[in-house]
Order: C-alpha cells, then structure tokens, then sequence
C-alpha cells in the first residue's frame, strides 16, 4: 500500500498525537507498506516571536491557507491508488482536499465538539472556539471512512455525522511503550523514595494526568482528603503531570493531609514507568475521556486501577477495574460522590495479598488486550478493505 499520513503540524508541539502517528508509521513501514507525511510547516508560525496570541492566528495561516495550497499541487502528481489516512478527527478541515479519493480518519475524542455545541455543561467554549470546531465538524463529515479508538468515540462520532458512513469500525489504541511489572516493587519506591525525596516505602497512590476539566484532578485531590477524613491516609498521593492550578494548591494547603499530597511534573518516560510500577493504586476518575491511556498503562505495569464506572473507561478497564461513580456536575451532591470514592479506595487498599495478586494478574491480563501489534493488524486489515471497496 502506498499511504500518506496528514498529521497535526511539529509547531504546535502536541504529545499523544504524535505518537499515534508514529505507531502508525513504524507498524506499516515494518509491514513493508509506503508511508509518506503531509504536515503544515511553520511558515508564518515563526513570525510570531513566541507570543501566544500571534502563535495561534498565524498558526490557522500555516495550516488553513498555506498547507491546503500545497496539497493540491502534490495531489497533481500523487499515485491514484494512494490511502490518505487522517491521524486525527482534529485534522477534518483538509478531508475535502481528498474526499474523492481513498481516505479514512481515526478519531479520538469528539470532547472540544462536545463543547463546542453544548453537550457538556462543565466546559463552556468562546464564540471563536464554537466556529472552529463547527469549521473541523464540516471537514470530517466529508469523509466516507473513520476508525475510532472506542466503542463510545464511534457513538459520538454518528451522533455529529449526518450521513451514515461507509466505513465505521472500532479499533482500541495499542500500547505504543513497554510498559511492564517491576522485578522488585520494595527496591523500586526506595529508589523513587529517594530520587523524589518523599517517602514511598508503603506504597502511594498515583494519578498521572493534566490539568483539563475532563480528568478531574481536582476532584482527585478531593476524593484523597475524604479518605483522609474518613479513614486513615496509609500512604501518600501522587499527582502525574502538569504544574497545579492555583486552585489545586489551595485546597492541598487548606487539607488536613497536605503534606501527604505530590505534584511531581516534568517527567520522563522512564520515571513515569516507575511510579506506575511501584503504585498501590492508580487513581483516575476521568469525567470523558475518549480512550485513556493511563489505564491501560497502569494496568500492564502491575498497578490496579480505580476509575469511572462510565464508557469509555469502564470499556477499557473491564473486570479488572475498580469503579466509582462518575463526580457529578451538582455541588450538592458532591459529598455522597466523594464519600462513595473514598470507600471504594480504602476496599483496595486493604485487599488481602491474595486478593491483591489476583487482582493484579486481572490487570495484566486486560492490557494485553491493546497491543501495539493487534492495532497495526487491525488497521492494516481496514486500509486494505477501503482501497478495495471504492
């Protein structure tokens, strides 16, 4: 097959997206298929001289005006036979430049959308906002072919569409890491004790995630003071990720367990394996998601996992997860949400060693399930149904 990837643009230095691209890239490569890039290049992007505000409205240039003008010179000399694959649902307003041509766009999350039109009260999106994703909502319902990454994206993917779509398939992201138990979970947090200067000797609970509305890390925080109220805090929590928000900070400060309470960030790859392996617990009650990572992450390094008992997480995490309910959006009732959490969080702590290590296997066991080889597979098989059946 000969494939051409569009791609979000290297400028706006995005982190999971690239990686998906590249799972992409190496899988088929790997497979002896032809794989060839088409991203925008900064351009006017550089006249903006770091500033934020001229970074974002020059970038639309670079990728709206100038890429599309590119493309449409490139398609002039491209093989007929060619696959373009869209990386990302995000990427929709380039669809039309190949709508007539074999094509299929893998969609991830239809959140800033969402957003966008309404649909969900905890975010609410400017009026430049609402047109640009009305803007990328015109492009991908172009597209006759999608593969979303769950069951739930494909649901919210008909839902924006207005035509029934040829292709319409779901396949679950692969861990595109080695993600694996630790030998030693003892001389792990020693050495994580050591290298972060906070005692992890007993274990610690870890969320990994940032700062958007959608991963709840707030009601994170929330859900450990009322396990500190309400029991004992055993062992300290963890936060993953981007700096805290003010607010984040404030309620650490005002918490009875403040100095139980981490925010670890600027991270590598191989730290962040660490704290996954030597976790007691990976707490990770997402609002939405439209797969989540973290789970499958933190479930092959040996870690259990207590999340949403909502799709997509639950869809992800199965029987090896632990569920609490999603945090709802009415303050009054926050408190039953956060002492319902609590609950389930001290029941997996106090497992059993038995329990535990039963608990784990299932664990390990249900990420095997997203293989970087399974995805490849599966996408490999739909690429080829598309270029036969146009």
């Amino acid at each position: 097959m000969k494939i051409v990837l569009f791609t979000h643009p290297s400028f706006l230095a995005h982190q999971s997206m690239p990686r998906f691209a590249q799972m992409i890239m190496a899988g088929m490569q790997k497979k002896g298929h032809e794989i060839t890039v088409w991203s925008p290049k900064a351009v006017f992007f550089k006249l903006a001289f770091r500033k934020p505000i001229l970074e974002k409205w020059l970038g639309y240039v670079d990728q709206y005006i100038i890429f599309p003008i590119a493309v449409k010179f490139r398609l002039l000399t491209n093989d007929k036979a060619t696959l373009f694959v869209f990386t990302d649902n995000a990427l929709g307003p380039w669809v039309p430049l190949v709508k007539k041509r074999f094509h299929v766009v893998h969609c991830h999350d239809f959140l800033a959308q969402q957003s966008a039109f309404g649909l969900l009260p905890e975010n609410k999106t400017g009026i430049s906002g609402k047109y640009y994703q009305k803007f990328i909502r015109c492009g991908y319902r172009k597209a006759e072919n999608f593969i979303s990454i769950s069951k739930k994206t494909q649901t919210d993917l008909h839902h924006f569409l207005i035509n029934a779509p040829k292709t319409s398939q779901v396949v679950y992201n692969g861990l595109n890491q080695n993600f694996e138990p630790a030998v030693e979970t003892v001389v792990l947090r020693e050495i994580l004790s050591k290298k972060f200067n906070v005692d992890l000797s007993k274990g610690y609970i870890l969320h990994v995630g940032g700062n958007a509305f959608y991963k709840n890390k707030f009601g994170v925080l929330e859900i450990y003071d009322q396990w500190a109220k309400e029991f004992e805090a055993k062992v300290p929590l963890i936060l993953v990720g981007e700096p805290p928000t003010g607010e984040m900070v404030v309620f650490k400060e005002k918490s009875k367990v403040s100095k139980s309470i981490f925010f670890i960030t600027n991270i590598g790859d191989s730290d962040l394996k660490q704290f996954y392996q030597g976790a007691t617990v990976m707490l990770f009650p997402s609002l939405y998601e439209g797969f989540g990572w973290p789970i499958v992450e933190a479930m092959a390094s040996g870690s259990l996992v207590i999340t949403t008992n909502e799709d997509p997480m639950k869809e992800v995490a199965g029987d090896a997860g632990f569920y609490v309910p999603k945090k709802p959006n009415n303050h009054e009732v926050v408190l039953n949400w956060k002492t319902s959490a609590a609950k389930e969080l001290e029941k997996v702590i106090n497992l059993t060693p038995e329990e535990r290590d039963n608990a784990i296997k299932k664990s390990i066991l249900r990420s095997r399930k997203f293989s970087s080889q399974g995805f490849v597979d599966a996408i490999e098989t739909i690429y080829s149904q598309i270029l036969q059946n146009k």
